[in-house]
């Protein structure tokens, strides 16, 4: 059973932990540290106090924790006013068996439900296969390439390209899981 909840400072070690490569170079472009996500926890807790800003959780299965997961109704570089980007990582271990997928699908749940947002972005590299299909998974579809100005060199042709950007429109979309 996939649960999101609140970090806290006993969540660092294996949040930690799960930041593989992977994640680093889809996620975070860098390692965090104990005193980074220490901070970092506890700014999404000080947002998620003020319903303000950038809020994330810990994605649990069945009562371990598998990944991150954060939305950002504050963001500048987003397609159009209502839309809320949301970014995800799944540690290691509990990769393939539908963690991302379901932990979107409850985020946008809850932004829905809230009314944070009229449409849900997830922005990718457009070589990062898995996001895409998580994107795709969840609904999504591809609305552009690169409004968030990162340019990636893509792996086949060296060519520069933007993000991949995909909503959600969550008034219209009935979100399904399973």
């Amino acid at each position: 059973m996939i649960e999101l909840r609140t970090l806290g400072e006993s969540d660092i070690g294996a949040h930690m932990a799960g930041e593989d490569a992977a994640v680093i170079k889809w996620l975070n472009g860098a390692p965090g540290t104990w005193d980074s996500t220490q901070r970092h926890f506890e700014m999404l807790a000080a947002n998620a106090a003020g319903g303000v800003g950038k809020r994330g959780f810990g994605v649990w299965l069945d009562g371990e924790l598998a990944g991150y997961i954060d939305f950002d109704p504050d963001g500048t570089d987003l397609p159009s006013p209502g839309d809320v980007n949301i970014a995800y990582a799944v540690h290691p271990w509990a990769r393939r068996r539908g963690v991302a997928t379901e932990a979107v699908l409850l985020v946008c749940e809850q932004l829905r439900q809230d009314g944070t947002a009229e449409r849900a972005i997830i922005r990718t590299d457009p070589m990062n296969r898995a996001s895409i299909g998580v994107a795709r998974a969840c609904g999504f579809r591809p609305v552009s390439a690169s409004v968030s100005g990162r340019d990636h060199v893509c792996e086949t042709d060296e060519t520069v390209a933007g993000d991949v950007v995909f909503a959600l429109d969550l008034k219209a979309h009935s979100l399904r899981r399973g």
